[in-house]
């Protein structure tokens, strides 16, 4: 496929029909994903693969009774076939713009970074693995860090300095995708958001 057509295809889909998706296939997604760019060669990015018979789990630690009850993609969500979870360690971006040929950067404390790599390397990586999912005929939702971050590296058995960048739920699509709202609304153009200097 041209990487035209997969970057115009590829969207997030909230609605799965259940179907496994294979370990090894996800362990292989992950690994060349791991190709994206990471400042430094910190390699302070990770990926923890949730096999279809672990799915439940993740859901009864990532989310709790009452959303799983009354959220209006839970069921959809739900039947995810696969997660993966993306981790970042900020350590070891101090660690390594704390050496010899990094140090004066001045980079060796986070609150240091104007922009936090460890978040933008993620950020790359899980990019390549949702575009790696697409390539494959797959669908996907990307589910930020927004809760429950202690309770879902308890269950991988990661702990800090880790930090939960946030989660990849992987199936096939059943076509019962709930409309997002957030397509309503009114946005400037992808040219407009493209300035030129010649």
């Amino acid at each position: 496929m041209e990487f035209s057509d997969l970057a115009r295809r590829r969207r997030m889909v909230r609605s799965f029909d259940g179907t496994p998706v294979p370990g090894d296939l996800m362990t292989s997604w992950c690994e060349l994903s791991l190709s994206a760019p990471t400042a430094g060669n910190s390699a302070g990015v990770q990926f923890v693969v949730i096999e279809s018979t672990r799915v439940a789990d993740y859901f009864a630690v990532a989310t709790d009774e009452s959303w799983r009850l009354s959220a209006r993609r839970a069921d959809g969500l739900l039947r995810a076939g696969g997660v993966v979870l993306a981790l970042s360690n900020p350590d070891l971006y101090t660690e390594r713009y704390g050496e010899a040929d990094k140090a004066k950067s001045g980079l060796s404390d986070q609150e240091a970074w104007p922009v936090p790599y460890w978040h933008t390397d993620a950020a790359m990586a899980t990019m390549q693995l949702l575009l790696a999912v697409e390539n494959d005929n797959w669908a996907s939702c990307f589910w930020g860090n927004f809760r429950h971050e202690s309770e879902i590296l308890s269950l991988t058995g990661v702990s800090t300095p880790w930090r939960l960048f946030g989660s990849i739920l992987i199936g096939r699509p059943d076509g019962n995708d709930v409309r997002s709202p957030s397509l309503d609304r009114d946005v400037p153009s992808r040219t407009s958001r493209v300035l030129r200097l010649a």
